[in-house]
This record gives structure tokens, C-alpha cells and sequence, in this order.
């Protein structure tokens, strides 16, 4: 077998959506030649982005992981002070650190699924050091990714800078959405040569053959998994003066993605047609902040706090509808970005109410056709997808193949041929 070393700096015990992916790929990998080695933070490490679900990592009990020593130094300010070119106590934390383990390795090719983009110095810098080739996996488009609002547009300019430089020491570039990877294209076409093939987040069929949670037959189910952003829902002063100074991009509304808009629609449908709107409960799953919590104040919602990736896909699966809510954006611009709900929510098979703007969220979801999608700040729209979705308009299954062509074993596989395709092509430079 082919050795990888696989930089994740979310990895189990530690939960949450970054660390699936890195799961995917050392789950799998295997499968197709390559035997992976992780290089991640300290066990100990955990916060509101990265609780702890220690079952995440069931079956990677065998696999060589590498902990950077700890403990973890905090990473407020890091951002900022990268702009202003000096690197955070955590910033040389993780990229020594990481760098460091990196270079004891035997391996073929170095792996960064990235965020922390920081990763990419490490990755990087220990690739040189063994003379192997480095792949960047990006699981977010970094300084073009609309979710990130920079003080001004000189903040993000330095940024972009960041990223095209950093970019350009790997082998191989992989973005996790078309959309990302024509982003990415347009702005750093020297970077073209190295782009692959995107190859999206997915699911595991297996996790989703269990039985769903139990369930009350007698109201309209809707659930919602992982992060809300309420926080950021209006915008305010400080949001209206990044947007003025070019700090945000495409007229990004981020506080869109959350209940916000589902509950003035719960909310109206409970006034107007109380037959109706009275049999609807929304249950939210997952690490809330105090926004999140006391916007959410109804009688129809239950709060479940965080729950395991078991507990969550048997949630999933006794539901009614599943919501998925993203980042509003001007008339014209497409996001970039898929979240890993989404796919997810159609391994579970079970009906989605889609609050999404253009991009290859709401294709995806369109041809699926197993979801009621409107835009994200559309409430009227969301109380015709929630009377739709109530009179049963809309099936469970999605279309057949379409859930099919996001498996993870088969995405991991066009993993492993972006790791062949990088390897060979080092060896023979050496060689040479």
C-alpha cells in the first residue's frame, strides 16, 4: 500500500461537520490503496465548532494518529493578527507542530482538508522537507467563501494573496463544490493546471439503515441539524460598515442561515390557518449559542442541544421534513458552498424544506425532487413549502441515483485517484 499522511485538524473524538470528512477519507482510503496516517490536535482539545462525539471514530481503532503536543493555546485574534503579518501563539502552535509530525512520516503524499487553512503552511512546509507532493483538499473556499466577512476589502485582498501563494506549493487542488472550483479558477488562473475534479462531502448508506428516533405521530415533525447563525441574522451597524468598505461579498445575508425565517412562518401559519400551523414542532439539534436559544423561545420548539452523529441520522430519519437553511446572496450570484447536511438529509430520505439561494445546493436539491426549495428570506415562500410539505406534496425518496452519486466510499475513491495521479508524477521528477 501507498502511505498518506492526512492532516485533519478535526478528527475524533472530536464531532461536528469538519470532522466527517476527514473520517470519509481515513475510512476509506484504504479501500483503494492507500493506507492513511493523521496528524490532529491533542484529544483534549473542544469548543462550540468541535464538541467531542468519540463514536465518530468507530472502526478507526487501528489507524496510526499523530497528536500535536498541547496544550492548545487559544485562537481568538489569530485571523487578525495573521493580517497584520504576525503569526498568533496558535498559529505557530499548529503549523510547527503539525509540520513537525509531518516530517517523521514515510509516506507517498501529504493530505490537508483544510480549514484551518493554516494547514496549508504545514502541509506545505513538510512536503518540501521529504521532497513528497502535497494535495490541498478544501472543504471551504477559503478568502472566496461569502461565510467569511473581512473588515474591508484590503483585509480579504491580503487574504486572497495568502491563499493564491500557498496554493501554488501544492501538487493538487480539490474543492468540494463545482461552483468552488470555478471560483477558484476565475481568480487564480495560474492555478488552473492544479485544480482537480471537485469531489463533494457525502454520506455513509450504512449509518442510515438503523431505525429512526421515536417519534409523535400526532404533529408535523421538522427538523434542523448542526449550526444556526442568529447571531448575524439583520446585520447591525458593524456588518453594514464591513459591507461599505467591501469586507463581505455578493451581498452575503449570513443570519439567513438559521430558524430565523421558518419561525415568522411557523408563526404566521399558527395565526392563519391554526389547524395547520398548530401541528408543526421544530426540533433543533446542536451546539446553540444564547442568540440561537432565546430567538427560539415558541411553544413549538424543542431544543435537543448536541447530539452524537448516531443520535443525529436517527433524528434525521423520524422526520417529517428536514430543514435546511443557508447564507442569502444578491439577485445573480451563485453560493459556494454545499453544507454537509444536505447530503445527509438525502441519505435519510425523508422530505426537505430547502431555504436556499442559487448555487449547487439548490440544483442539487431541485433534481433530487424530494424538497419544497424557496429562497432563503422568503417567508412567504416557506409557508407554501411548509403547507406543501404538510398536505404531503412532496415524497420522502429523492429521484433514483441522485443520493447514490454522493456515497462516500466512491467519492473517497476519486480521492484516491487524485493521490495516484500526485505521487507517480513525484517520483518520477525524482527519479529524473
Amino acid at each position: 500500500m501507498k502511505r498518506v499522511a492526512l492532516l485533519a485538524y478535526y478528527f475524533p473524538p472530536l464531532g461536528g461537520a469538519g470532522v466527517q470528512r476527514a473520517v470519509m477519507l481515513a475510512r476509506h482510503l484504504p479501500q483503494f490503496g492507500w493506507e492513511p496516517v493523521v496528524v490532529t490536535v491533542p484529544a483534549q482539545t473542544e469548543d462550540r465548532w468541535s464538541p467531542r462525539d468519540a463514536g465518530l471514530g468507530s472502526g478507526l481503532e487501528q489507524l496510526q494518529v499523530l497528536r500535536v503536543a498541547g496544550p492548545e493555546p487559544a485562537r481568538a485574534g489569530g485571523r487578525a493578527q495573521r493580517w497584520l503579518r504576525r503569526p498568533s501563539e496558535w498559529t505557530k502552535w499548529w503549523v510547527d507542530g503539525a509540520a513537525a509530525a509531518l516530517e517523521r512520516l514515510d509516506v507517498d503524499v501529504v493530505l490537508a482538508t483544510l480549514s484551518p487553512f493554516e494547514g496549508a503552511e504545514a502541509a506545505a512546509r513538510a512536503a518540501e522537507a521529504l521532497g513528497r507532493p502535497w494535495v490541498a483538499d478544501l472543504r471551504d473556499p477559503w478568502a472566496l467563501d461569502e461565510m467569511f466577512v473581512y473588515p474591508s476589502r484590503l483585509h480579504r485582498a491580503a487574504e486572497l494573496r495568502a491563499m493564491e501563494r500557498r496554493l501554488a506549493t501544492a501538487s493538487a487542488i480539490v474543492m468540494n463544490t463545482p461552483e468552488a472550483r470555478h471560483a477558484v479558477r476565475a481568480a487564480f488562473p495560474a492555478l488552473e493546471p492544479k485544480l482537480a475534479a471537485a469531489v463533494p462531502n457525502g454520506f455513509d448508506p450504512e449509518d442510515f439503515t438503523g431505525p429512526g428516533a421515536r417519534r409523535d405521530d400526532t404533529v408535523f415533525q421538522i427538523v434542523h441539524t448542526g449550526y444556526l447563525h442568529t447571531n448575524l441574522a439583520g446585520g447591525g451597524p458593524l456588518d453594514a460598515l464591513r459591507s461599505l468598505a467591501g469586507g463581505s461579498l455578493h451581498g452575503v445575508d449570513i443570519g439567513a442561515r438559521s430558524h430565523v425565517y421558518l419561525l415568522q412562518a411557523i408563526d404566521r401559519l399558527r395565526t392563519e390557518e391554526a389547524a395547520l400551523g398548530n401541528r408543526i414542532e421544530l426540533h433543533l439539534a446542536g451546539v446553540m449559542s444564547s442568540t440561537d436559544v432565546e430567538s427560539s423561545d415558541r411553544p413549538y420548539v424543542k431544543r435537543l442541544g448536541y447530539l452524537s452523529h448516531t443520535e443525529t441520522v436517527g433524528l434525521m430519519r423520524s422526520a417529517d421534513a428536514l430543514f435546511l437553511p443557508m447564507h442569502d446572496l444578491a439577485p445573480g450570484h451563485r453560493a459556494r458552498i454545499v453544507p454537509g447536511k444536505a447530503y445527509e438529509y438525502l441519505g435519510a430520505r425523508r422530505p426537505i424544506l430547502a431555504a436556499v439561494p442559487d448555487g449547487d445546493a439548490r440544483d442539487l436539491l431541485e433534481r433530487a425532487g424530494n424538497a419544497a426549495v424557496c429562497r432563503p428570506r422568503d417567508v412567504d415562500g416557506i409557508v407554501a413549502a411548509l403547507r406543501a410539505l404538510v398536505e404531503g406534496r412532496y415524497p420522502a425518496e429523492p429521484q433514483p441515483g441522485v443520493a447514490a452519486a454522493y456515497e462516500r466510499r466512491a467519492l473517497t475513491g476519486r480521492m484516491a485517484g487524485i493521490l495516484d495521479a500526485a505521487a507517480p508524477a513525484q517520483r518520477a521528477a525524482a527519479a529524473a
